[in-house]
């Protein structure tokens, strides 16, 4: 069993084009409530590219989204996007565990998966 303050949500934001961390990335974390996405969280990433402690305590039942800005971090590194901002939606409902939800990012791509 999962340790009270071990629960809630991270990310870890990974540049699969260079093969390094995404230190600097701006993200938002929204929970759905009344058919209305409401922010909860926002945040950098740090320079080892995660974001810890996006919720205060365990996530409650229900539907949530990231909304990470890639397009200003990618033109803080000089590099063009194509992707101005990458949304991630994810359905929590087993409060008692802690949820992990990265983003493998390149320019031209991404992809996610839920993690541990």
């Amino acid at each position: 069993m999962t340790h009270p303050a071990e629960l809630g949500l991270s990310t870890h934001v990974l540049d699969t084009s260079t093969g390094r961390p995404a230190p600097g990335v701006h993200l938002e974390l929204h929970a759905l409530h009344g058919g209305t996405w409401k922010q909860v969280h926002t945040t950098h990433t740090d320079a080892d590219g995660r974001a810890q402690g996006l919720s205060k305590g365990p996530l409650e039942a229900g539907d949530y989204r990231l909304q990470f800005d890639t397009c200003s971090w990618f033109a803080k590194q000089g590099i063009e996007c194509f992707f101005p901002s990458v949304t991630i939606e994810f359905r929590v409902s087993d409060t008692q565990r802690h949820h992990h939800v990265p983003l493998l990012l390149s320019p031209f791509g991404y992809s996610t998966y839920r993690g541990s």
